[in-house]
């Protein structure tokens, strides 16, 4: 029985309309989702702090196994606008506390020594807590 004849008593209509809504005087049905709560400042913001987090790490997770460039493309936007931006230190100078060496390029130039000649893994911060750190080539003084 619908939502609808229950409201009505079981009442009979002739022209058949009466379970599908659109009989004359028919009531709207009853929503059949709960409302979302809202954060209240103090309340749950440690939990939503924790579900950001969680939903950012399952975000890098994916990318990091996504195979289609708009996918990656998209990911990364969809980070960006929560405030997480990819690091890609190309050309700045290597610094341990914020990338991880993954290999090493030899060259003659003394003004290229430890600078980022590459980025071998994209990294990513989180408006200013670094989430993983890059992982790079760099270039190193014969």
């Amino acid at each position: 029985m619908s939502l609808w004849s229950r409201k009505n008593d079981g009442a009979d209509h002739a022209d058949g309309l009466e379970n599908s809504g659109t009989a004359a005087g028919a009531t709207a049905s009853e929503p059949d989702v709960e409302p979302v709560a809202v954060i209240v400042p103090g309340g749950d913001v440690d939990q939503a702090s924790v579900e950001r987090q969680t939903l950012i790490q399952l975000c890098l997770y994916a990318l990091d196994r996504a195979r289609s460039g708009g996918v990656v493309e998209r990911l990364v936007q969809g980070l960006a606008e929560v405030g997480v931006r990819a690091l890609r230190p190309d050309g700045e100078r290597f610094d341990p506390a914020v990338h991880e060496a993954g290999g090493a390029v030899p060259t003659e130039d003394p003004a290229l020594d430890g600078i980022v000649a590459e980025t071998e893994v994209v990294g990513f911060a989180d408006r200013d807590r670094l989430l993983r750190a890059p992982i790079v080539t760099v270039y190193t003084r014969r």
